[in-house]
C-alpha cells in the first residue's frame, strides 16, 4: 500500500539528510552568471556571495498528485527541476529554462549540525529582473569567469561560474 502520511518515525536517524540543490543562473546576452549577497543574519555562510537553491521540502511531494505510482512507491518526476525554478523566482524574481546541466555535488554539515546533500546545476536564463527575496540577500551582481574571483563567494561558487560559462559558450 502506498504512504498514507509523510513521517520520519521508520526512517534511520544516521541516515537522514537535508536535500539542497543550486544552480547557476547564466545569461547569454553578456555571458554572465547571477550572484545573490546573503543576508547577515544566514545561518550558513552570511554575507557571502552564492547562487540560487534551497532545500526540497514534504509539501513538494504531495501524497495525493504523485506523477508516477511505482507499485507502492509514489514517484514525483523532476523534482529537482521544479525546486530550483522555483528558488530562482522566489530568490531573485527570474526564470530559467527547466534544461539542468549538472555540475557536481558535496555532502557538508552547518554549523547547527545538519547534515546536507547539495548537488548543483547549471541553466539559461530565461526572463525577468532581478528582485531579491525580502530578509534573505542584500545584494546581487552579474559576473563573467574573471568577476567572479574578485568577489567573496562561498567555496566553489568560482568554480561553478567558471564551469557553467564554459559549457554555455562551446
Amino acid at each position: 500500500m502506498p504512504a498514507q502520511e509523510i513521517s520520519l518515525d521508520n526512517a534511520s536517524k544516521n541516515k537522514l539528510f537535508y536535500f539542497v540543490a543550486n544552480v547557476v543562473v547564466y545569461r547569454e546576452s553578456d555571458k554572465k552568471c547571477l550572484l545573490l549577497k546573503r543576508s547577515m543574519q544566514e545561518k550558513v555562510h552570511p554575507g557571502k556571495y552564492c547562487v540560487p537553491g534551497g532545500k526540497l521540502e514534504w509539501n513538494d511531494l504531495p501524497l495525493e498528485k504523485p506523477t508516477r505510482k511505482n507499485g507502492d512507491v509514489l514517484d514525483y518526476e523532476d523534482a529537482i527541476e521544479k525546486l530550483l525554478l522555483r528558488e530562482v523566482e522566489e530568490e531573485a524574481g527570474l526564470v530559467i529554462y527547466d534544461d539542468l546541466h549538472y555540475i557536481n555535488s558535496v555532502a557538508f554539515i552547518r554549523p547547527d549540525g545538519i547534515p546536507v546533500v547539495l548537488a548543483k546545476f547549471a541553466a539559461r536564463y530565461k526572463s525577468g529582473d532581478v528582485v531579491l527575496e525580502k530578509g534573505a540577500f542584500t545584494d546581487y551582481t552579474w559576473v563573467d569567469a574573471l568577476e567572479v574571483q574578485k568577489l567573496d563567494c562561498i567555496a566553489g561558487i568560482a568554480q561553478e561560474v567558471q564551469e557553467t560559462v564554459a559549457l554555455f559558450t562551446h
